[in-house]
């Protein structure tokens, strides 16, 4: 016999997105919301506090464990990794926007399938290295940018860090999401292998990292659009300046030699 599932203690998850788009406190809002699913799933007030301060205890660590890698990354940006990723980046022709966000989306996908989850983030990877790096490829490309368009491709770098750890994390067998999965489908009577799950996640990854690679496509052409389109290379006004030094020389030799075959002439007349 088959009994209905309780649907209501998913009202707090109502209450994060309701909490988040409201931009309320976050550590208001979790709160809030675990107070919420514990009187919507029939707990004790005792029991949902009793919960809380459980979860606290355990990981009342991680503040130090986010907070170290955060002090390194500042040490490093104050001694101008920010400026140093512009620079490097300025210096790759080839790179736009969208393809160097395409690079990463594709490395923060497959590195989050091996179980990597760790080598990107926005505190440590998107914020000191490739949202510059994307501003730097801009630059060169586009010429100064406006503050508008220096937001949205850091929006952009942002998106691609969500994307390739969301969809890319969920093709490794041992993370937490694919276990509770089928955990949950085995108490619904429905057994199915991690490995199972894992490969069927394969296809939602590649389908997330096509419709992002367009998005980011896209990004370029509506850069052009603002911006204008792409401004002169280096190399292209540099040959072109040459190349008109080169003509003015040959013209101001052409006419001293004109003026030393009439001044010839009129002297032997």
């Amino acid at each position: 016999m088959q009994h209905a599932v309780n649907l209501y203690p998913l009202i707090g998850v109502a209450v994060i997105i309701v909490g988040f788009l409201l931009r309320f406190n976050p550590m208001l809002i979790v709160a809030v919301s675990a107070i919420a699913t514990g009187f919507a799933a029939h707990f004790p007030i005792d029991g949902v506090l009793a919960a809380i301060g459980s979860g606290f205890v355990k990981t009342r660590v991680i503040p130090l464990i986010i907070l170290l890698p955060l002090a390194v990354v500042g040490l490093l940006e104050r001694h101008g990794l920010r400026e140093r990723a512009q620079i490097w980046i300025s210096g790759i022709r080839a790179a736009t926007p969208g393809r160097l966000l395409m690079v990463y989306l594709f490395i923060r996908e497959i590195t989050a399938a091996l179980g990597l989850t760790g080598l990107g983030g926005h505190a440590q990877m998107v914020r000191p290295l490739v949202a510059p790096m994307t501003e730097g490829a801009a630059e060169v490309r586009y010429g100064k940018l406006t503050d508008a368009v220096r937001y949205r491709l850091r929006a952009f770098a942002a998106a691609c860090d969500n994307v390739g750890l969301f969809f890319g994390e969920d093709i490794f067998v041992a993370f937490g999401a694919i276990v509770l999965m089928t955990t949950f489908l085995k108490e619904a009577g429905i057994v199915v292998a991690p490995m199972h799950v894992a490969v069927w996640g394969m296809p939602t990854a590649l389908a997330a990292f096509i419709i992002q690679s367009i998005r980011l496509h896209r990004l370029d052409g509506w850069l052009a659009r603002v911006t204008g389109g792409a401004k002169p290379a280096a190399n292209d006004t540099a040959a072109t300046a040459a190349t008109a030094t080169t003509t003015t020389t040959a013209a101001e030799r052409d006419a001293g030699t004109r003026d030393t075959t009439v001044r010839t002439q009129g002297e032997n007349a």
